[in-house]
């Protein structure tokens, strides 16, 4: 994976590479959630949102950092 690169989305995340992988790792448990329940064909009782960008990547761990990259998610730090 050469795109989006840590060093351009780790600001994202407070500067924190824990926090970074958290975000994008569950980001991907949504979108994987998404998809199983389209080839279900039935939507969940939670409300499942597709991936929020454009791209010719299967790789859900990859769409959830080019979803950070672009700004499309946001991370608030737990107090």
């Amino acid at each position: 994976m050469d795109r989006p690169r840590i060093d351009e989305i780790l600001p994202r995340a407070d500067g924190s590479r824990y926090a970074l992988v958290m975000i994008a790792a569950k980001r991907a448990r949504q979108i994987n959630n998404y998809y199983h329940s389209l080839g279900e064909g039935t939507l969940g009782i939670e409300e499942l949102t597709p991936p929020l960008v454009s791209t010719r990547s299967t790789n859900l761990l990859t769409i959830a950092l080019e979803e950070i990259a672009d700004g499309k998610l946001e991370y608030e730090k737990a107090e």
